[in-house]
C-alpha cells in the first residue's frame, strides 16, 4: 500500500503540475474515460479470466485507488506531453519511452507488500508490452475525438455569447 500510495502522491504532482495542453474540460474527459475503460477492461482481465488483479483475487476497495486516482493522472501526463507536432519518428520514440517506463512500473507493482500492489495471475508483462500500446493509442485517440468535438463546439459558445451581449 505504500507503493501505491507514493505513486498516486508522484503522479497527481507531475499531472498537475506539468500541465501546459490539457484543458479542466479535456481532464475530466480523459479521467473518467480512463476510469471507465480501465474498469470494463479489469471486469473482465482481472474479476473473469483472473489474469492478475491488486491487492486480492476478489472485487477490493483499495484497487479502487488504481483505477480512480492512479491510472488518470498517468493518463494525463501521457496526453500532456505527447508531440502532436513532432515527426512520427520522434512520436514513435515517445511510445517507446512511454512502454519501457510502463513496464518497468509495473515489475515495480509486483514486489512484496507494502511496496507492491499488483499480482499476476497467468498474465506476464509481454501480454503487457503487447496490449499496453494499444490501450495508449485508444487513450489518444479518445483526446483527439474530445479536442475535434471541442473545436466543432467552440464557435456556438462565441456566437451565443455575442448574441446575449448585444441583446
Amino acid at each position: 500500500m505504500i507503493g501505491l500510495a507514493i505513486a498516486i502522491i508522484v503522479f497527481n504532482f507531475i499531472a498537475f503540475k506539468t500541465n501546459k495542453r490539457l484543458t479542466a474540460n479535456q481532464i475530466l474527459h480523459i479521467w473518467m474515460f480512463t476510469i471507465a475503460f480501465q474498469h470494463m477492461f479489469d471486469v473482465f482481465i482481472d474479476l473473469k479470466y483472473h489474469a492478475y488483479w491488486y491487492f486480492t483475487e476478489n472485487a477490493d476497495w483499495r484497487g479502487v485507488l488504481t483505477h480512480t486516482v492512479l491510472l488518470p493522472p498517468a493518463n494525463m501526463i501521457f496526453l500532456n506531453w505527447y508531440p502532436f507536432k513532432m515527426s512520427i519518428i520522434h512520436k514513435g520514440c515517445y511510445f517507446i519511452f512511454w512502454m519501457v517506463a510502463i513496464l518497468l512500473y509495473e515489475m515495480i507493482t509486483l514486489l512484496p507488500e507494502p511496496w507492491g500492489y499488483f499480482h499476476y495471475g497467468w498474465w506476464n508483462l509481454w501480454y503487457s508490452a503487447i496490449i499496453d500500446p494499444v490501450l495508449l493509442l485508444i487513450a489518444l485517440g479518445y483526446y483527439k475525438w474530445v479536442v475535434k468535438l471541442e473545436n466543432r463546439l467552440f464557435p456556438l459558445i462565441v456566437d451565443e455569447v455575442l448574441v446575449f451581449l448585444l441583446l
